[in-house]
């Protein structure tokens, strides 16, 4: 197949920011202050649970890796994003514009897999307390993990390494950053390729942890309602609320970008990608810290331990 006047692109301009100087300096202090909350929130949540023996548990090992991507995932865009703030010619390259793609895309699906794995690891805490150790031990966490990150890395890279992306529809990205819906709307040729690469991976990160999340909650209240006492069920639902309300967060975002756009991309879009860039990071270590009692008892005896004299 063969496209008139194609041309070449060595970049993109990026135009999803506004031009007006005195909007742009109050988007970039308050994108500032959320970006510094958000890696100073996830750091100290990071460290606090690196520090604490009592928190060397698989639960807080798999929410030490959801902090990682929430500090990673803002970190691949929104410097480049401030920058561009006060930028007259907001461009990337091509190469760097497809390696914030495929980051973001990793970061993300591996995010919506540890979550619905947050969520087994909870059922069974509730269910089995006393074989907890035994079925959630290191090993099969490593194991995990290890499936998790490397099995997303690989789903996230293989559309654009099996059919690299050819563009000739003009290099005007309507987007803060290289989001696959934008860059789509550039690419010339057959996409149903990518398309149909876009859906199975959305079922397979979007959808399929959805279901396993929501299947482990049920079984997780059947489970709840079985204890007797009043401080076991509030207990075991102050373990989950955490959790469930950050699922609410990332998916309810996750499910309008993905699996709504599927047929042509909205210039909205960018505003719901803000929520998922920018707004839930900086959330995340917020609800783990506040409402996550042993967190709380963790950092309150790392200050004592560490401002003593």
């Amino acid at each position: 197949m063969e496209f008139g006047n194609q041309t070449f692109l060595n970049e993109f301009i990026l135009i999803g920011l506004p031009q007006n100087l005195q909007i742009c300096v109050l988007l970039f202090v308050l994108f500032f202050v959320i970006f510094t909350l958000t890696v100073v929130g996830n750091s100290f949540l990071i460290c606090v649970i690196i520090i604490s023996p009592k928190l060397h548990t698989p639960m807080y090992y798999f929410l030490c890796n959801l902090a990682f991507i929430d500090l990673s995932y803002p970190t691949s865009s929104i410097p480049k994003m401030l920058l561009d703030m006060f930028s007259k010619r907001r461009t990337i390259s091509i190469i760097g514009c497809l390696a914030q793609m495929n980051t973001t895309l990793f970061l993300g699906m591996t995010l919506c897999m540890l979550l619905a794995v947050m969520a087994y690891d909870r059922y069974i805490a509730i269910r089995f307390p006393l074989h907890y150790a035994e079925i959630m031990n290191w090993r099969t966490c490593n194991i995990i993990t290890v499936i998790i990150w490397s099995g997303n890395f690989l789903l996230a890279t293989y559309p654009t390494i099996v059919k690299p992306f050819v563009f000739c529809r003009g290099n005007m990205l309507n987007h803060f950053s290289c989001e696959v819906l934008g860059l789509l709307e550039l690419a010339c040729g057959d996409l149903s390729f990518y398309k149909i690469t876009m859906f199975v991976g959305s079922f397979y990160t979007l959808l399929t942890p959805l279901i396993f999340i929501v299947v482990s909650y049920i079984c997780i209240l059947v489970s709840i309602l079985k204890i007797h006492t009043a401080g076991g069920r509030s207990k075991a639902f102050s373990t989950c609320s955490s959790h469930l309300t950050v699922v609410l967060l990332i998916y309810g975002t996750s499910l309008i970008m993905y699996m709504g756009q599927t047929k042509s991309f909205s210039s909205k879009v960018k505003y719901i990608a803000l929520i998922y860039v920018l707004v839930t990071p900086v959330l995340n270590p917020l609800i783990y810290s506040l409402r996550n009692n042993e967190v709380k008892k963790a950092f309150r005896t790392m200050l004592t331990k560490y401002s003593a004299p």
